[in-house]
């Protein structure tokens, strides 16, 4: 069980508080301009930049002390490392490139290379990907634990506190909202990590009361599922909110800088975070439900104050996350679905669209989250879903010597995406077949996508050669 002091619940209170104020205010300079009201004017400096690069990007907290608390240091190996690398990878060679097309969204790119369907279609993968579904999952739970009241009631409330400051003030609210969340959520964890270490001790605690896989980056964990996590990781290229961002900044510098020194703060996050899910185990190595491993630690070594601190950069991270996962979600509605399939297509409704495709998603992330109550199931099953269909879609819009034509690029989403869900549903008659039973769904996808499309790119070579 878990108790709270009034200390502890004045702490959060005044952070919800503070973060609605921050979005209410902010937000009153906000425009019906689609510039203004879906990219901050693409007026976003460097400090802002980073600040709400770092906390969106890292929101599933909860996520992360489940998967620390069920394989050790495989979480970090695979939430943290891969995403180094594609996110390094991102700002040195798509950066510039997205910040100068000056569109509003993925499918915008698509659309103006391969076509309306294929845009529509990649739009659908999109919306997957940026499911806000775990983070109010994470939410709710928290406000369940506080609270004592069931998921369903906690799932409305992640949503009200999630989507109330974004109709109004749209991507300016999201930013300096999530610009106070940063420093909140390292606040929090590095409180934690400090309490953890006095309390317990350091290394020598972990090695003696840990199993000795999880101090191994593997985990005990088959290749076949680290290489799943590497290859999900691989959607950084398509990530809606780099691109949402790239397109917010000042300038193409702004988000190639950002986006690197934001990979210097996901490192020390990543280490405080992994670090207190190791202490979790440590001192609780029996929970039944891993989801709450951070905050049953808090229970134990945090005094009353430093507790609510503590829990505020939970939510913290979470909210700054969730909020920016549903406005890139009910923009992907308004501007990707409602707004090109008018035949107005006037920019000027892109906010009353928004309002709509605000509540259309989040109604969706509710159903989600209610019904498949685990965080780390939802993030894998989007992901193996999804990612096939839009990474070489994405990738070959910015790089022309690699791009095929709009009718192959169409089929290719489709056949891949189609492939990785019949795996995930055939793959059990495969169980006694050595090679079979380790393919994920996401390589399966992903496997077609690359041969799909390389065969279409050959065939194309082939024709400029003959010409």
């Amino acid at each position: 069980m878990v108790s709270f002091s009034s200390l502890d619940i004045i702490v959060v209170v005044t952070f919800f508080f503070i973060v609605l104020t921050i979005g209410f205010f902010t937000g009153r300079k906000t425009s019906s301009d689609a510039n203004d009201y879906l990219l901050f004017g693409r007026n976003v400096g460097l400090f802002l930049f980073v600040l709400t690069n770092v906390s969106t990007w890292y929101g599933g907290i909860l996520g992360v002390g489940e998967f620390t608390y069920r394989y050790g240091l495989l979480s970090w190996f695979t939430q943290g490392f891969p995403y180094y690398i594609f996110a390094f990878l991102f700002a040195i060679f798509f950066a510039k490139k997205i910040h100068k097309a000056s569109l509003f969204t993925i499918p915008d790119k698509i659309s103006e290379l391969y076509g309306k369907k294929a845009g529509l279609f990649s739009a659908v993968l999109v919306f997957v990907l940026v499911s806000p579904a775990p983070y109010f999952l994470m939410i709710a739970s928290l406000i369940s634990l506080i609270f004592n009241i069931n998921l369903f009631i906690s799932l409305l409330i992640a949503l009200l506190l999630s989507v109330s400051y974004l109709f109004k003030g749209g991507f300016r609210s999201n930013v300096y909202t999530d610009a106070f969340q940063f420093f909140v959520m390292f606040a929090g964890f590095i409180l934690i990590l400090l309490s953890a270490y006095s309390s317990l001790g350091g290394f020598n605690y972990l090695t003696t009361n840990l199993p000795k896989e999880y101090l191994h980056v593997s985990g005990g964990a088959s290749p076949s599922y680290i290489l799943v996590w590497f290859f999900i990781a691989l959607w950084t290229f398509a990530d809606p909110g780099f691109h949402q961002r790239c397109y917010s900044a000042k300038s193409g510098k702004v988000a190639m800088k950002g986006i690197l020194i934001s990979i210097l703060f996901w490192a020390l996050f990543d280490f405080l975070t992994t670090s207190t899910g190791l202490y979790a185990k440590a001192l609780l190595p029996d929970l039944t439900n891993p989801v709450l491993s951070f905050p049953l630690l808090a229970e134990r070594i945090l005094s009353p104050g430093i507790k609510g601190i503590f829990y505020a950069g939970l939510f913290a991270t979470i909210l700054s996350t969730s909020n920016s996962f549903l406005f890139l979600s009910g923009t992907t509605i308004a501007r990707d679905f409602i707004f090109r399939l008018d035949k107005k297509q006037d920019e000027s409704l892109l906010k009353k669209y928004t309002f709509i495709g605000l509540i259309i998603s989040g109604i969706i992330a509710l159903v989600l989250a209610y019904f498949i109550p685990s965080v780390i199931d939802i993030w894998y099953l989007l992901g193996s879903f999804s990612v096939p269909g839009i990474i070489l879609p994405v990738v070959s819009a910015y790089y022309p010597k690699i791009k095929i034509r709009g009718k192959f690029i169409l089929y290719e989403m489709i056949l891949s995406v189609g492939v990785s869900i019949l795996w995930y549903l055939i793959r059990g008659e495969f169980a006694n077949v050595y090679f079979l039973k380790d393919v994920e769904p996401l390589l399966a996808g992903l496997f077609v996508s690359i041969v799909f499309h390389s065969f279409f790119l050959f065939m194309k070579i082939e024709e400029s050669n003959t010409k």
